[in-house]
This record gives C-alpha cells, sequence and structure tokens, in this order.
C-alpha cells in the first residue's frame, strides 16, 4: 500500500483501504460522497475539523495499514469423508 503522508487525499485512503470510513468518522468525518472531500488532503481536513495532521496520519496508519497488513483467515473446508 501507498504511505500515508499529510498530503494523501481523503480520496486515496477511501479507494486503498476497506476500512477507512469507519477510521475517518472517528475523527468527525462523514461527508465521503462530497467531490470536495475526495480531493482534501489529511492536512486540509485536519485543519477543517480542528485535528492536528500528525496525529491524524500517526492514527490512519495504525489503524488502516495495521489491519490491511493481517493475515486473512483461511476458511475450513469441510472434510470429504462420508
Amino acid at each position: 500500500m501507498k504511505e500515508i503522508t499529510k498530503d494523501t487525499t481523503l480520496g486515496e485512503i477511501l479507494k486503498n483501504y476497506s476500512n477507512a470510513e469507519d477510521v475517518l468518522k472517528g475523527f468527525g468525518m462523514h461527508c465521503f460522497s462530497c467531490p470536495m472531500s475526495q480531493m482534501e488532503t489529511i492536512e486540509e481536513a485536519g485543519m477543517v475539523h480542528g485535528i492536528e495532521a500528525e496525529f491524524m496520519v500517526a492514527k490512519l496508519k495504525e489503524d488502516l495499514i495495521a489491519n490491511e497488513e493481517k493475515p486473512k483467515r483461511k476458511c475450513c473446508k469441510k472434510s470429504d469423508k462420508k
């Protein structure tokens, strides 16, 4: 995955991380369908919402990247025994 920095747009985060909406909602951001939000950087969003960009970057890395790197569980297959 691409490195997350204060210059990463919310659109990039939403596109690249399946759980991004949940993490961003934790910052009080809910307007994901707004065209402007797709082009807004983490730094710009932080200024609008009164959150330090570096804090947001650290939290996004912790929650998004760590979650994406977890090994996927393998499904147990039923035995062919009769």
